[in-house]
């Protein structure tokens, strides 16, 4: 097990209270052997936290994406394989506190445990800071990556879907056009139109032009009923 102050450097936070971050690492085996208290309440307390952290950051930068979608990259983000991975890039299994029958069954590496780590961790940062902007700022230096990774594949989809569709028939023709554009330099907003030879077959906006290019696609892909 390494030292706390390793973890400390990995999550960017120092703790005020150390036995706070010694109960975030600690497995529920452990905490039998040595009777001591385990991240389980914690956990419980950062499955919460991440859940409003992840809905308040969809909400606010994916500002085209309907409510079902909202929910459905939610649930993708927080879901026990992304956790896992923020927390096998933390390195997080080899600060965990875990019996020894746990750690020779594989326990640094179970899937699982990982996942409940970086929400007890969550948890903890914010019992001990007091401060959200303190949890938000550790959970957004992944889910934020993650969720543009995602809505970028998302947004590909759209257009290759549609691409595909208006491709069997060759005669058909597809353009994006550029309708609208407001905001500061800094913020701008596009709204895009996606024509069908002469129609509009969607319409679509976005802090981009790429962006807004692809709300329009999935206008169109839904108006079309796919």
């Amino acid at each position: 097990m390494r030292p706390l102050e390793e973890y400390e450097k990995r999550i960017g936070y120092t703790f005020h209270n150390k036995a706070l971050l010694e109960t975030a690492l600690t497995h529920s085996s452990y905490a039998n052997e040595n009777r001591c208290q385990s991240y389980e309440r914690l956990e419980f307390l950062g499955d919460s936290v991440l859940g409003f952290v992840t809905a308040e950051y969809l909400f606010s930068h994916f500002a085209n994406l309907p409510e079902g979608q909202l929910t459905k990259t939610r649930a993708a983000l927080v879901c026990e394989k992304s956790l896992c991975g923020f927390s096998r890039a933390l390195e997080a299994g080899s600060f965990l506190r875990l019996s020894h029958g746990e750690t020779h069954s594989g326990g640094r590496e179970r899937p699982s445990i990982l996942a409940d780590v970086f929400e007890s961790t969550a948890a903890a940062i914010y019992l001990d800071s007091g401060d959200l902007e303190r949890v938000k700022a550790f959970i957004l230096r992944f889910i934020g990556p993650a969720a543009e990774t995602r809505s970028t594949r998302a947004f590909k989809d759209y257009k290759t879907t549609l691409q595909e569709i208006i491709q069997q028939n060759p005669e058909e023709r597809l353009e994006y056009v550029v309708t609208g554009e407001s905001g500061p330099d800094h913020r701008k907003h596009f709204t895009v139109e996606v024509h069908l030879n002469s129609n509009v077959i969607g319409r679509g906006g976005g802090k981009s032009k790429k962006e807004a290019e692809q709300q329009a696609a999935r206008e169109a892909l839904e108006l079309m009923g796919y």
